[in-house]
């Protein structure tokens, strides 16, 4: 099923204290579904910056536990270091990485702030996308005057914390205040110059950055409007804060930028605007590096972005069409290939990329081969079992809508269908990719059910969550149909037969699957959910079917008379 990702990035007023962090570190790690992606102590700030990532309900959990901790083991009032600071957590955004809203990190900032408020008694206030007022956006205007301004400041109307006590107690001088909100993703990168010299790299960065710079004139000195103020001349990327330096560990100058709003300006975007801008002064980019972590979105979206630069570079030049329909991994090796992502630093996508870091592979049926995924479906273990095997039937079916629309783009005689082919690819394999996490996702939900009986769980809950797993494929499996459909009539025709078999494995996902969710709904107490999602899927099911049988019979049809033609039938 889709992944839902929220990152979350407590920063803890704690940075020398190894066995206090620790402590800290470990009561967030504990909850299930959530991890933690790194841990980044610094002695002269004495501050811990950490990174949890996974599914949003337990990034909650796992938030207010370590809120909870920093507050038994840090004592605000004998704390002192570099970095601004006014509580034991200090700051604690939300970050929407996958299948979540800005407004459903918001929804989670506001929920933890209400909990920490009222169960730890720590006064909290909401900044960025969760603000409850203008004033309260920026951390730097609510964190004004630091742990030592809080006295002054508690107690006065216009600093009533959103949650939690007004006042200032021994138990808040101990705690401080937190500040809880949720940002955009950030991501730290910098783009590396043919040039040891930081003032070229400089240069760019005054040309890209939002802020930009100021202008001057032939004779170097600033230019002034009509009030005497200087000109700024804006940046050419938004959201983007950068500069420029020299690394001598790489031997290069690079532009170094913060993106701080990925959906405004894409990494490649910013990647392609420096090499451009490098080249106007006689220079070159040779690459470039990501520093912490990134969304997979971002690396899916500069894989197409560069996908598609060849295709117009090949239909420029009269050639075959390219096909946008690569599989996610080579989606993102074309990224790193193309930003040189490994100029001058190692870059592994399980080791940078969030979704990766936090997939559960508690189950790894998709990391088995064929032969040994039919030697554990076959042995007396329940699971993996029919619903497992129609996630991958209704995976494989799509697998093969990719192949055929990309046979079709590769084919001079399609020329027609081309983009036809070039929408379905990419849609089939994200199909695909979806349902290949289904096949897993299937297994996991059956275990936690048998889990949940054992132990006296929430067998209910669990119950629900058994018969969602088929019916989250089940959801895709009309759109397969329909795709195989669309393939049989105006697709590649020597590879119909291809198309007539991702209908058939469309099918049979559909009816895999709804056996396996009605056989789950039978446990259910619940009886208005249990019609409703009975009848769903059937309704589901019933789709598939029509426009399955209605590919098959077209390629039964074209085939017979491709057969009664060489055979001389008919007559």
């Amino acid at each position: 099923m889709p992944r839902r990702i929220v990152e979350c990035v407590p920063n803890i007023s704690e940075g020398r204290n190894r066995d206090a962090i620790d402590a800290v570190v470990k009561a967030a790690s504990a909850v299930q579904g959530c991890r933690v992606l790194d841990v980044d102590p610094g002695a002269a700030t004495n501050r811990t910056v950490i990174t949890l990532a996974g599914d949003p309900e337990a990034v909650l959990e796992a938030a207010f536990r370590l809120v909870e901790k920093a507050a038994q083991v840090i004592d605000m009032s004998k704390h002192s270091g570099a970095h601004p600071r006014q509580g034991a957590t200090d700051v604690c955004p939300f970050v929407p990485v996958a299948g979540v809203t800005m407004e459903d990190c918001a929804d989670l900032a506001r929920r933890l702030g209400a909990r920490v408020g009222g169960e730890l008694g720590i006064p909290v206030y909401l900044y960025e996308k969760a603000a409850t007022r203008p004033s309260r956006e920026k951390l730097p205007d609510i964190r004004e005057g630091e742990y030592e301004a809080l006295p002054a400041k508690l107690g006065r109307p216009e600093w009533e914390p959103d949650f939690g006590p007004n006042e200032w107690t021994p138990a808040v001088a101990r705690t401080g205040v937190t500040v809880i909100g949720a940002r955009n993703f950030l991501i730290a990168y910098n783009v590396n110059l043919n040039t040891t010299d930081d003032s070229v790299a400089k240069e760019i960065a005054l040309s890209i950055r939002d802020s930009g710079r100021t202008l001057r004139d032939s004779a170097w000195k600033f230019v002034r409007d009509q009030q005497g103020n200087k000109v700024q001349v804006p940046g050419l990327l938004a959201a983007c804060k950068a500069t420029g330096w020299f690394i001598r560990e790489y031997g290069c100058a690079q532009v170094t930028m913060n993106l701080t709003d990925i959906s405004v300006t894409p990494l490649h975007l910013a990647f392609e605007t420096t090499r451009t801008e490098a080249e106007k002064l006689g220079y070159r980019v040779t690459g470039s590096e990501i520093v912490g972590l990134v969304p997979l979105s971002s690396m899916l979206e500069a894989g197409r972005y560069y996908l598609e630069k060849q295709h117009e570079g090949t239909v420029a030049t009269g050639r075959m069409a390219v096909s946008p329909g690569l599989p996610e991994r080579a989606l993102v090796e074309l990224a790193v290939r193309s930003m040189g992502l490994r100029d001058v630093a190692r870059f592994d996508p399980d080791e940078k990329i969030i979704e990766y870091l936090v997939e559960d592979r508690s189950v790894d049926l998709t990391g088995m081969s064929c032969a040994a995924f039919a030697d554990e479906l076959s042995t007396d273990s329940p699971a993996p079992g029919g619903g497992s095997v129609s996630a991958l039937a209704g995976a494989l079916a799509a697998a093969l809508c990719a192949m055929v629309a990309n046979l079709t783009v590769r084919s001079r005689d399609c020329a027609a269908s081309w983009e036809d082919a070039r929408r379905i690819a990419p849609r089939a394999q994200l199909l695909k990719e979806d349902l290949l996490r289904a096949v897993d996702d299937d297994t996991r939900a059956f275990n936690s059910m048998m889990e949940a009986m054992r132990r006296g769980g929430d067998v209910q809950a669990a119950i629900r969550a058994a018969a969602e797993a088929p019916l989250g494929v089940l959801r895709k499996c009309p759109e397969i149909a329909s795709l195989a459909l669309e393939l049989a009539s105006r697709g590649l025709q020597a590879s119909i037969s291809d198309a007539g078999v991702a209908a058939a494995a469309a099918l049979c996902a559909a009816r895999g699957s709804c056996y396996n969710v009605l056989i789950n709904l039978a446990q259910m107490d619940d009886a208005e959910a249990r019609t409703a999602m009975a009848g769903e899927a059937v309704s589901l099911r019933d789709a598939t079917a029509s426009t399955a049988e209605m590919a098959m019979a077209l390629i039964d049809a074209k085939l017979s008379g491709d057969l009664a033609g060489k055979t001389g039938g008919g007559r």
